[in-house]
């Protein structure tokens, strides 16, 4: 197992993916240390599985919310509690099997090597990717291109990423949005209008079958419509916005800067 990092960990936020979530954190478990799990209100018993095998490994550590709150009110819970204990990044990771684990410490190394960044992983997708949910984000990344003045993220919606930790929760605490499935899209954005600087990697993102174990709680209509509102919020803040992205694109300061 690798040694305790004192300033990045991994967090992974969990609702009801089953056996899944065990692979996953096993797989984390093996690239990294610590990896933090908030288990999301699940009731298919796993938050529970997941505190005995916390109990026997020091390197783990599972909270269980008493209620589904949502992806960004559980990473932001797993944030709060990271910032207490002293950590100063952390990587976020979906806990169904998607996010290719063997690329964490890449991902750690590239944010320690600049702290003040924000290291995005940029979707590879494979022949298991549904067609719709690839066009479609792209109207997503489209959007938040316009919204950052085009800072260079590579991709607005893949989770699989390293966030500085003060920033986030900074910007969490004034928001009252950002705590489903629209976190990681306004998480990005927000960070990018704060000045922090994208930096992208390509990683692999692969979508089980249900017979490989796979779940998925994306709803077409629901979060389309969750997203397209969220959208609609940042342009007008955009519009509001722009006078000081032009002036910092102009001078290069972040996060606009090489």
């Amino acid at each position: 197992m690798p040694d305790a990092s004192r300033t990045h960990l991994v967090l992974i936020p969990s609702y009801n993916t089953g056996e899944q979530l065990f692979s996953t954190v096993r797989a984390a478990r093996a690239q990294w240390n610590p990896v933090w799990v908030v288990v999301d209100g699940s009731t298919d018993g796993t938050g529970e599985r997941l505190q005995q095998m916390a109990a026997s490994d020091p390197g783990l550590r599972a909270w269980l919310l008493p209620t589904n709150q949502g992806k960004g009110a559980a990473v932001l819970h797993g944030l709060r509690a990271a910032a207490e204990a002293g950590f100063t990044h952390a990587l976020t990771m979906d806990s169904d099997g998607q996010h290719p684990a063997d690329l964490i410490p890449t991902f750690m190394q590239a944010s320690q090597a600049r702290p003040d960044t924000m290291v995005l992983g940029r979707p590879v997708f494979d022949a298991s990717a549904p067609l719709l949910r690839v066009r479609g984000r792209r109207v997503s990344n489209g959007w938040t291109q316009v919204e950052t003045l085009f800072a260079g993220i590579g991709d607005s919606l893949y989770g699989f990423r390293v966030y500085p930790v003060a920033a986030l929760i900074a910007i969490m605490a004034r928001e009252p949005w950002m705590r489903r499935f629209d976190f990681d899209t306004e998480a990005v954005v927000r960070l990018a209008w704060r000045g922090v600087k994208p930096v992208n990697i390509d990683a692999p993102v692969k979508y089980l079958t249900a017979a490989e174990g796979g779940v998925s709680h994306f709803r077409y209509v629901r979060d389309n419509l969750l997203l397209s509102w969220m959208h609609g919020r940042l342009f007008l803040e955009f519009i509001v916005r722009l006078p000081s992205l032009v002036r910092r694109r102009l001078r290069r300061r972040p996060p606009f800067q090489p």
